[in-house]
């Protein structure tokens, strides 16, 4: 009797106290602490669903066990008395395989109809309650899947809407110089002219050819820049030479229109750039002085050092910019109405503030209409 009684009191121990759930886990990771827990909290799950059927079982034996030791007169009530606590504890280990059924199904449910809501983007699951049970530690999870799924369609849906705007932009542009193409091309085979009228049709097929290749060269630079195809190489270069390189490419557009062009920067001024991108970067907003200042107008560079950063200034005498179109000419293929006349695609400034940020630096713009514009660089001294 002593002996049924010690295996039934370790048999209760043993069951809701589990000391060896609470051992160290044997793997160490960044999540053991999280991994212990959950399991922790999975165990005391566990042990308040058996409570009822185990507790039901042990106590019905005993009963069984008084009322038989009650009657026990022969071995035959032995005989029994094994026999009814077999079917007891079959009968209780059926409950609880049931219970246990019910509830899992009962959560699966839930958790299959949670995931279809997210999959097809319905409301955000429920956090559940503060508690620290399993299935708020399950919610919990399911909703930060949702968050993050949430913020990946977000940044999908806005690089569609980038890509339809970019295909308008680049088909608007691309419009004009092929439907030129085409009606120069159609009149030369369809009235043969003089040699002099050749030459003029040739001559606007060289240009819209121009404008084309002009464009496909920005749009190949931008693509190559925006997805990473070529990563901008900083070293410690003279900035003099990075400006003269910047230069070349004006200075004969320069001389035509009889601007004057003065730089002002130290030739010893060293700093960490890229040389080719941020002359690329320089040449744009030249090309821009160039383009916009009235003949006999000028044009100054200038470079000086600041605590943080190296300073570029581009001025000119142009037409200038009005002040509520400073944010918008950084963008794609954004022109002002006043100079369509004006030969160009409106993706320089964007170029230049692209090749400029992603080395670490910004750019400024001090413009009004009439009064020229300055263009201010701003570079990192340091890497």
């Amino acid at each position: 009797m002593r002996q049924l009684f010690s295996v039934l009191i370790k048999a209760i121990i043993k069951i809701f106290y589990m000391p060896d759930l609470y051992r160290k886990p044997a793997y160490s990771s960044a999540n053991t602490h999280t991994a212990a827990k959950d399991s922790q909290e999975t165990h005391r799950y566990l042990r308040k669903l058996c409570l009822l059927p185990i507790s039901g079982m042990l106590l019905s034996m005993w009963l069984c066990i008084l009322f038989f030791l009650a009657r026990t007169e022969d071995g035959r009530n032995i005989l029994f008395m094994g026999f009814a606590m077999s079917l007891l504890g079959l009968a209780w280990t059926l409950f609880l395989l049931h219970r246990l059924t019910a509830q899992l199904a009962d959560f699966t449910l839930s958790l299959c109809r949670t995931i279809d809501r997210m999959t097809e983007g319905g409301a955000c699951p429920d956090a559940g309650s503060d508690k620290e049970t399993l299935k708020s530690r399950i919610n919990c999870r399911l909703l930060r899947l949702y968050q993050i799924m949430q913020t990946q369609k977000h940044a999908a849906e806005k690089e569609h809407q980038k890509l339809q705007q970019l295909i308008t932009d680049i088909s608007h542009q691309v419009k004009t110089p092929v439907s030129n193409l085409m009606l120069v091309t159609d009149t030369l085979l369809t009235r043969p002219g003089s040699a002099e009228e050749q030459t003029v049709f040739l001559k606007g097929l060289k240009n819209q050819t121009d404008k084309l290749h002009f464009l496909f060269q920005a749009l190949l630079k931008t693509s190559q820049l925006e997805t990473g195809a070529i990563q901008l190489q900083k070293s410690d270069t003279y900035l003099y030479a990075t400006i003269a390189q910047a230069l070349s490419g004006i200075l004969c557009q320069a001389d035509r229109k009889h601007l004057s062009v003065t730089v002002s920067c130290p030739e010893t001024l060293c700093l960490p750039h890229d040389r080719t991108w941020t002359s690329e970067a320089l040449f744009n907003l030249l090309d821009n002085a160039v383009k916009y200042t009235p003949e006999g107008g000028s044009i100054r560079v200038s470079a000086e050092l600041w605590e943080m950063y190296a300073k570029i200034d581009i001025t000119d005498t142009g037409i200038g910019i009005p002040e509520n179109s400073h944010a918008a000419i950084f963008r794609r293929f954004y022109r002002e109405n006043e100079v369509h006349s004006i030969p160009g695609v409106g993706i320089g400034l964007y170029l230049t503030r692209k090749i400029v940020t992603l080395q670490g630096g910004y750019v400024m713009v001090v413009s009004a209409p009439g009064e020229g514009s300055t263009f201010s660089v701003f570079l990192p001294r340091h890497f």
